[in-house]
């Protein structure tokens, strides 16, 4: 059974470069350092695919087209089952942690993130793995500043990264792919203790 990682964000060039396309964004970082940039259309699950394999395991690699609170739709193409989800790890974007910040969990709740939710709905189960990416800015003094409010909340993660940001997702983006090369082939609980 192949272990599928799903990317979460918004489908259409106004979504490109936007906080809630960071798990997105880092699947398609994933698949550009492994040579699995071929991606195909899967109608069936209105999402891009494409493969590659993680030592002796086979990955898909899964960017729904559907919009975030209906990813759950995509998702549940590729798992059938509670075993299944077991090799499900879904990245995506998180407002509770910095820009620069990763952390791993298996079997938790949303968080009130619409994606994970959808999923978790979809597939019936919360024993799969997530990689929450920190998509908030911090204080000098290290204090996050998460936006407060629907509308704000809204507006910050549909708006863009600032260029320094930028360039500390890049190397987000590298921990996040050696993370997912951890999880697949040792498992979400040494992916837990080695990158959070």
């Amino acid at each position: 059974m192949a272990w599928i990682i799903a990317g979460l964000g918004n489908p259409g060039e106004e979504y490109l470069g936007t906080r809630h396309n960071t798990g997105r964004m880092a699947v398609e970082f994933y698949a550009k350092s492994r040579d699995a940039n071929d991606w195909k259309a899967h109608k069936a699950s209105n999402s891009l695919t494409s493969g590659t394999a993680v030592g002796k395991n086979l990955a898909a690699l899964v960017l729904p087209e559907t919009f975030m609170n209906k990813s759950g739709n995509a998702v549940a193409k590729f798992v059938k089952s509670a075993r299944a989800a077991e090799k499900l790890v879904v990245v995506y974007d998180d407002l509770d942690l910095p820009v620069g910040k990763i952390k791993v969990s298996f079997d938790r709740g949303s968080g009130g993130h619409k994606g994970i939710e959808s999923i978790m709905r979809a597939v019936k189960t919360k024993r799969f793995t997530r990689i929450r990416i920190g998509v908030s800015p911090e204080t000098p003094g290290g204090k996050l500043k998460k936006p407060q409010g629907d509308k704000e909340v809204n507006q910050f993660i549909l708006g863009k990264f600032k260029p320094a940001e930028t360039d500390e997702l890049k190397k987000v983006f590298k921990k996040v792919a050696e993370a997912i090369d951890c999880i697949v082939s040792e498992g979400p609980m040494i992916g837990m203790n080695r990158f959070n």
